[in-house]
């Protein structure tokens, strides 16, 4: 890709402050940390005597130093490393940020040491269990030279070469891991993609695999508040940052900038253990999209019904998480293997979810894609296409500003996997619009069903959810389109799953009434006799910002009338995977 597509702008060292650990200080040597070792009150003590190497120099292919710390077992036996890619510095477990985010989600702080990075392997349990840990600071980060990146395949460079080099120290067995969520799930599919021949295994949980896609042009609408929390809070170093808003700006639709913030997902071979939810509005898609493409054919995905911090250190699952490792890194027979390639669960949303479900695929075998028409007549969705065409709108700036469509079970039903709209549609007043569409789940009198994703269920997370923060309470499966951007690339889409270009513009005459296929998260949800499927319509985004004090998107295009049309030749569907019963 031609450097100067990117966009840099100078970083702000990194300092004391909000961000800014008991270890964030640059201090290089080796130390040991005896059982016992409390690096500050609130945290878990270590169980075992740990080695600190700390800020070790490590120089990159094209002569960049940076910084790692290294957590490992006191002794001389030699172990395998974990190692947690991210621009979060490998000091940061202990500041005031990461213990506010652990309290707003209800995460006591003694799950973990401290020693960990945020959203990484917890040193004090892995290094208790015969493993290393590696927390690096990545280039152009706290003391490490160069500019920073944001998720494109010159980090997967970078973590190739760190990957050789830990497996080249002579406490190393020479097997090499990766684990974490989110920023440090994403590092992994691009450095699983350049193959690393000391790379044995990943573990991705809940991240992003297509930046235009998931973080900030989903759609394609430049909704970038996420990516400005990201920008602004990361990154803290010496050098220049990539600026992605102002790259989003100036690159509208698909290109090479973008494209090389995608992952090669047929160089994916590695042995991946792949966690994901339906709830993370910023990651769930990537997710699934990277286990959907990834080749590697020795690979498990576990979807959970929570928020993925909580899962990350819930203790059964970092067992589960270990069985995983010790099976492919340590060679040791504990029957992994026989562990179904796809355990799912399946919202109540009242209360009776269903966590670990087995199949052999996703969606399972006795899935059974079903179209609901929706008829603008009656406002409802029906098995059965309706004879005759009929049309319903909002104004965009009106109240009501969205449009709905309501089925009701008799039956016990359930739907797990890939859900889609395809709707006819027209603009009146505008040469565009942007769509959201939300399938939500209502009970029996109508009222629409939602769960927090969280243990912290109190007023505080009442309030940062009221207006948005969807990643942290669950209110249905939703998907958007800009319908100029509407087409779709023959190559990727599926039946389940439509997949756009985003790099052509198709601007709507007056009058015309078009077709448009829009994703929507993947689902495992139940409906219980007599509860309800509503299917919502706007110009607005209907689940508002991915977290707190993320900036809300509000849509440039938008003006005049939205119509719908339903029936005859301009049939406008809801495609539903429902399970055999």
């Amino acid at each position: 890709m031609s450097v100067d597509q990117k966009v840099y702008v100078p970083s702000q060292p990194l300092e004391p402050g909000p961000r800014y650990g008991i270890l964030s200080g640059f201090e290089p040597g080796t130390r040991t940390l005896e059982a016992g070792f409390q690096v500050a009150p609130p945290f878990k003590p270590l169980p075992v005597d740990v080695v600190l190497d700390k800020d070790v120099p490590v120089t990159l292919r094209d002569g960049v130093t940076v910084h790692v710390d290294v957590f490992r077992p006191a002794g001389t036996e030699q172990v395998p490393v974990i190692m947690a890619f991210s621009p979060y510095g490998k000091g940061q477990g202990t500041s005031a940020s990461v213990m506010g985010i652990f309290g707003m989600v209800g995460l006591d702080n003694s799950v973990v040491s401290g020693l960990e990075k945020f959203e990484g392997p917890d040193p004090a349990y892995w290094c208790a269990r015969g493993y290393a840990v590696c927390n690096p600071d990545i280039r152009g980060v706290a003391e490490s030279e160069g500019d920073s990146v944001i998720w494109d395949r010159q980090e997967g460079r970078d973590a190739y070469d760190l990957i050789e080099w830990l497996a080249a120290q002579d406490w190393c067995t020479g097997k090499v891991a990766m684990s974490g969520t989110s920023y440090l799930a994403v590092s992994q599919w691009f450095a699983a993609a350049e193959q690393p021949p000391h790379l044995a295994a990943i573990n991705p949980w809940e991240g992003v695999s297509d930046v235009y896609r998931d973080l900030v042009l989903r759609g394609g609408m430049p909704d970038t508040g996420f990516a400005e929390q990201l920008q602004d809070n990361s990154y803290w170093g010496k050098g220049r940052r990539e600026d992605l808003l102002t790259e989003a700006a100036q690159h509208p639709l698909m290109d090479e900038l973008w494209q090389d913030k995608i992952p090669d997902f047929d160089r994916i071979t590695v042995p991946a253990y792949v966690v994901a939810s339906y709830s993370n509005t910023l990651h769930t898609a990537g997710t699934f999209r990277a286990w959907r493409r990834m080749a590697s054919t020795d690979k498990w995905l576990r979807i959970h019904h929570s928020q993925e911090w909580p899962d990350y250190y819930d203790e059964a699952n970092v067992e589960d998480l270990r069985r995983f490792f010790d099976h492919v890194l340590k060679g040791v027979d504990n029957g992994w293997e026989t562990t179904p390639r796809v355990r799912y669960s399946v919202l109540d949303l009242t209360g009776g979810d269903r966590a670990g479900v087995p199949a052999d695929q996703f969606p399972p075998a006795d899935v059974s894609p079903t179209t609901y028409y929706l008829d603008a007549r009656t406002r409802s969705l029906s098995t059965t296409a309706p004879d005759a065409e009929a049309s319903a709108g909002y104004a965009v700036a009106g109240n009501p500003d969205v449009l709905s469509f309501v089925t009701r079970f008799e039956d016990e039903t359930v739907l797990v996997g890939y859900p889609k709209a395809h709707l006819w549609v027209e603009a009146e007043g505008s040469d565009d619009m942007d769509l959201f569409v939300l399938v939500q789940k209502l009970d029996a009198q109508g009222t629409p069903l939602q769960e927090f994703t969280v243990p912290n269920q109190g007023a505080m997370i009442q309030d940062v959810t009221e207006r948005g923060a969807s990643i942290l309470r669950y209110q249905g499966s939703d998907g958007r389109l800009r319908v100029s951007l509407r087409q779709l690339d023959e190559d990727r889409t599926t039946d389940d799953v439509p997949v756009h270009t985003f790099d052509r513009v198709a601007k709507l005459s007056p009058g015309e009434i078009v077709d448009v296929e829009i994703d929507l998260l993947p689902v495992g949800l139940v409906f219980r006799p007599g509860e309800q499927l509503r299917l919502v319509i706007s110009g607005r985004s209907l689940l508002g910002t991915m977290m707190p004090g993320n900036r809300e998107y509000t849509s440039a295009v938008n003006k005049g009338r939205h119509v719908v049309h339903t029936g005859g030749e301009h049939a406008s569907s809801l495609r539903l995977p429902v399970q055999a019963g």
